[in-house]
């Protein structure tokens, strides 16, 4: 018979409710599958306001716990969902997720897959969407303001002052709000996002492809996703048709009825959980084991 103490710890292992019914679905994907799965989730759309939501560093950690055990023979299901976040903590997953599954690693998008989170579904050797997914721009931001956009204001006031002098006071203002390296800073930003996912779809999801084709449908991708003159907003929600159609090789979620049924489980428990517990980031994988951040309640005294 298990004493007190070994009963709390068994308790400690179950987890809570919103765990038992979360990892009961992710299990039961895992072996539909046969594949490893893992969730990358973060709780930016019911808090917003904490801080750690987005892609960052800390992120690899709980990659690391969750990948130590699992048969990387079996490949990985990364199951994400994120607003995005640091373009250099992304390329350092992709790194690692690579040294440890290769190239056999699909990305599967139930809901929203923004900016960083396009990524690293761009890195994938195809991507799982439904009718409901969105992916988005992944042209760089600085403090919320897309570097396209600042070059091409810096561009549109060269322009228009070389034509006119008199333009120089209406831009003034304009251009005096900027640092006078943040140009310089924007094209680094703009060069390195657009490299490292041509780089990532070279060296999975179009390879195989001849070079003349794997070059124009890089180039495709690359226009659609990363140039804000066409994207028109990072916001942009872009459809797993539309997806498709700019060349990402995108698996409809529709096509199987019990892996659409598995995972949109997966995700609705996932949901629930960071909409009813303190957690805002689960990063886990079919065996229950997690990376959990959660947020401090701070009672305020009156």
């Amino acid at each position: 018979m298990p004493n007190w103490h070994e009963i709390g710890e068994q308790l400690k292992q179950a987890g809570s409710t919103f765990d038992l019914i979360r990892r009961k679905y992710l299990k039961e994907l895992s072996e539909y599958t046969n594949r490893n799965v893992i969730i990358y989730y973060s709780g930016w759309l019911q808090k917003s306001n904490i801080d750690g939501l987005i892609v960052n560093d800390a992120d690899k950690n709980g990659l690391m716990t969750v990948i130590h055990k699992l048969d990387r023979a079996k490949g990985l299901d990364l199951i994400l969902h994120t607003p995005g976040g640091d373009t250099a903590a992304t390329e350092s997953i992709v790194d690692y997720l690579y040294s440890m599954f290769g190239n056999d690693i699909r990305a599967i998008v139930p809901q929203l897959a923004m900016s960083a989170g396009t990524m690293i579904a761009c890195s994938c050797k195809e991507i799982v969407m439904g009718l409901q997914s969105s992916l988005g721009p992944i042209d760089p931001q600085f403090s919320g303001i897309p570097a396209h956009g600042i070059v091409e204001e810096f561009k549109r006031a060269y322009s228009e002052i070389k034509a006119d002098p008199i333009a120089a006071a209406v831009w003034q203002p304009v251009i005096a709000k900027y640092n006078p390296t943040l140009i310089g800073e924007c094209e680094k930003a703009i060069e390195w996002s657009e490299n490292m996912v041509s780089e990532w779809l070279k060296r999975n999801m179009f390879n195989g492809l001849g070079a003349a084709e794997q070059l124009k449908a890089i180039d495709d991708v690359i226009k659609e996703l990363g140039d804000h003159s066409v994207s028109k907003s990072h916001a942009r929600h872009l459809s797993a048709k539309k997806c498709q159609e700019i060349g990402l090789k995108i698996v409809e979620m529709e096509k199987d009825s019990k892996l659409q049924d598995l995972i949109l489980s997966v995700h609705h428990a996932c949901i629930h959980t960071l909409g009813a517990t303190n957690a805002f980031k689960i990063i886990e994988n079919q065996d229950g084991i997690a990376f959990i951040q959660s947020a401090q309640n701070i009672v305020i005294p009156r």
